[in-house]
C-alpha cells in the first residue's frame, strides 16, 4: 500500500508533464513537526477506546459485560490484524470480543455490521459536508473534477437515504422487512440467496442495540465522539507539515470527507483508496504541491493503519494469544461453520 501511494503520485506527476522533485519530497518526511505528530497519534489512539466503547454499548442487550480494558485489547488487536492481514483479517476483532464475553461469533459478526453502518454514514455526513464546501472553490478545481464530485455527491446521497430507510425498517419491522426481502432475493441462485439471509439476519440481530432509546442516543453519542476525535487527529497531523499549517478545522474536515469516501473504493494494487483521493484532494483543491501531498499521504496512511500495530502486539503478548494463532483464525474466517 505504501509504494503504491508513492508510485501513484509519480505517476500522476509525469501524465501532467511534471518531473518529480525527490528533494522536496525527502524534506516534506523529515521536516515534520514532531511534537504535533505525537499529539495526532496519541488522539488516534484514543479512537479505539471509543471504539470499544460503543461495541459494549451494543453487547448490553446480551447482558455481557466483558470490561472495556479488555474490549479496548480485542480492538487493537482486531485493528492490528486487518493491517497485517489485510480485510481478511477483519473477522478477528468480533471473534475475539466473542470469546471474551461469551457469546456467539455470529452475535459480533451482527454487531461488527452495526458498526459498519454508523461509521459509512458518519463518512456520507462528512462527504456531503465536503462536496457543499468544495463546490465554493469552482475556479480551482476545473469542470471535470466539479462533475465528478456532483455525481459522487448523487451517489452519496442515494447511500445515505438507502441506509437510513434500512435501519428505520428494520428497527421497527425486522420481521415482516425480512420476509419481504428474501421473498424478492428467490430468484438468486441458492448461493447467493443463503449469503443474503445471512447478512439480513445480521443486520436484524445488530440492530437490537438500537430498540432501547437510551442505547441508541450512547451509539450516536459515541459515534460522534469516535469521529470527532479522528478529525482532531487529523488536524493534528495536517498541522505537522508547515506547507499545510494553516488549513483550518473545516479544510481537515473537507479533506477527511473526501479520504472516508475514497477508503470505500478499493484500487488494485493499493489497497484503498483514502491516500489516493488525499493526494488529489491536496493538489487540485488547496494547490499543494505533489511532492508534498505523497509525503503528506504516507504519513496519513500511517496514522490509520499502523500506529495501532505496536500497541495491538503489546495486547496480543498480554492476553495470552498466538500471533501465528491469530492469522491462522483470520485466514479460515473463523469459525466458518457456524450460522449467522
Amino acid at each position: 500500500m505504501l509504494a503504491g501511494v508513492l508510485i501513484f503520485g509519480v505517476i500522476f506527476f509525469r501524465m501532467r508533464g511534471g518531473s518529480f522533485d525527490w528533494g522536496r519530497f525527502a524534506s516534506t518526511l523529515y521536516q515534520v513537526d514532531w511534537m504535533w505528530l505525537t499529539a495526532s497519534m496519541l488522539l488516534m489512539l484514543l479512537t479505539y477506546l471509543l471504539r470499544a466503547l460503543r461495541w459494549e454499548v451494543m453487547l448490553r442487550p446480551s447482558g455481557r459485560h466483558p470490561g472495556i480494558r479488555r474490549l479496548t485489547y480485542d480492538t487493537a488487536i482486531g485493528f492490528t490484524a486487518s493491517a497485517l492481514l489485510g480485510r481478511v483479517g477483519e473477522v478477528v476483532r468480533p471473534y475475539l470480543i466473542s470469546v471474551s464475553a461469551g457469546v456467539s461469533f455470529s452475535s459480533q459478526l451482527a454487531a461488527w455490521l452495526l458498526e459498519r453502518i454508523l461509521d459509512l454514514l458518519s463518512i456520507l455526513l462528512l462527504f456531503g459536508f465536503a462536496l457543499l464546501r468544495a463546490s465554493a472553490r469552482r475556479s480551482q478545481i476545473g469542470a471535470e473534477l466539479e462533475r465528478v464530485l456532483t455525481a459522487g455527491g448523487y451517489l452519496a446521497g442515494i447511500f445515505g437515504f438507502v441506509f437510513i430507510i434500512l435501519l428505520v425498517v428494520f428497527r421497527n419491522f425486522s420481521d415482516f422487512a425480512q420476509e419481504r426481502i428474501l421473498s424478492a432475493l428467490r430468484v438468486l441462485p441458492d448461493k447467493y440467496y443463503v449469503h443474503s439471509v445471512k447478512l439480513l439476519t445480521s443486520l436484524a440481530r445488530g440492530l437490537d442495540s438500537t430498540r432501547e432509546p437510551r442505547l441508541l442516543a450512547l451509539l450516536v453519542l459515541y459515534t460522534i465522539l469516535l469521529w470527532g476525535a479522528i478529525v482532531g487527529s487529523y488536524y493534528f497531523l495536517f498541522h505537522s507539515f508547515r506547507a499545510i499549517a494553516s488549513l483550518t478545522i473545516t479544510d481537515v474536515i473537507v479533506i477527511l470527507g473526501f479520504m472516508g469516501f475514497g477508503s470505500i473504493v478499493q484500487l488494485p494494487g493499493v489497497g484503498g483508496g483514502l491516500q489516493v483521493v488525499c493526494i488529489l484532494c491536496l493538489t487540485r483543491i488547496y494547490g499543494v504541491p505533489l511532492e508534498i501531498a505523497t509525503g503528506i499521504a504516507i504519513f496519513i496512511w500511517l496514522l490509520t493503519f499502523v500506529v495501532v500495530v505496536p500497541f495491538g502486539m503489546l495486547c496480543a503478548a498480554h492476553e495470552g494469544w498466538n500471533w501465528r494463532k491469530i492469522r491462522q483464525l483470520a485466514v479460515e474466517q473463523v469459525p466458518k461453520e457456524e450460522p449467522l
